[in-house]
């Protein structure tokens, strides 16, 4: 059983979305939350599985929640979905940096809210990484985004070995972990353990994460700055 925390400070929607989970087989709504304060000790008393997180709230905001939700730890940390109107939007920006597993607009049909909790409480990613690209594009700061120059490695990368370097590259690239396996000849499952691990390493908790991280380092250029090149390490 899926467990879900849905937070939004309108009655109407938190109500009916909490309805529609309820109804889902499979999920549980284990408690609601109409600001990011309550949001924030709701998840740390009830831990659920998923976080339901409208991104603007009274008080502090859905991504402030989101951080601290993140930032608390324990075991499992709880998958925040950001529910939001814009899909294009600095707030959701800076929800998916700070590790939150994708995002989904306030007018999606009730199977795909219903799909999108199950597939994020698995561990993957909701959102396709092109939207993830569309969203640093637009918001990124080009400073914080240095061109990585062949040879070099950003010193937030140095953890990482050659090959985990590669797939974080590739997973910037938009590319599936099956995709990614076919252009490095490996299988689908090792592409997935470096993946694992790499995120372990930089102290990722999103494949979106994942895909910001690479802009920042400079290992992917954002559109109008050139082709995307492997990096050499």
């Amino acid at each position: 059983m899926v467990t879900v925390l849905v937070v939004d400070d309108q009655v109407l929607i938190r109500a009916g979305l909490a309805a529609l989970i309820r109804a889902a087989p499979g999920l549980e709504v284990v408690g609601e939350a109409a600001t990011g304060e309550e949001a924030v000790d709701l998840a740390a008393e009830l831990r659920p599985d998923v976080v339901l997180m409208d991104i603007r709230l009274p008080g502090i905001s859905g991504i402030t929640a989101t951080e601290r939700i993140l930032a608390a730890g324990g075991s499992p940390v709880p998958k925040v979905l950001i529910l939001t109107t814009f899909d294009v939007d600095e707030y959701v920006y800076n929800a998916l940096r700070l590790g939150a597993s994708g995002f989904l607009l306030k007018d999606t049909p009730p199977e795909r809210l219903i799909s999108a909790v199950h597939t994020v409480a698995g561990g993957d990613v909701l959102l396709a990484p092109n939207a993830v690209r569309r969203l640093v594009e637009a918001f990124g700061a080009p400073a914080a985004r240095p061109r990585t120059e062949p040879g070099t490695r950003p010193e937030p990368l140095a953890p990482l070995t050659g090959r985990e370097v590669e797939v974080l590259h590739l997973v910037g690239q938009a590319m599936s972990n099956r995709q990614i396996a076919e252009v490095l000849s490996l299988s689908e499952a090792t592409v997935k353990t470096h993946l694992n691990r790499l995120m372990s390493k930089l102290h990722l908790t999103s494949r979106a994460q994942a895909v910001v991280l690479a802009y920042d380092c400079g290992l992917i250029e954002p559109a109008g700055r050139g082709t995307p090149q492997p990096r050499k390490n």
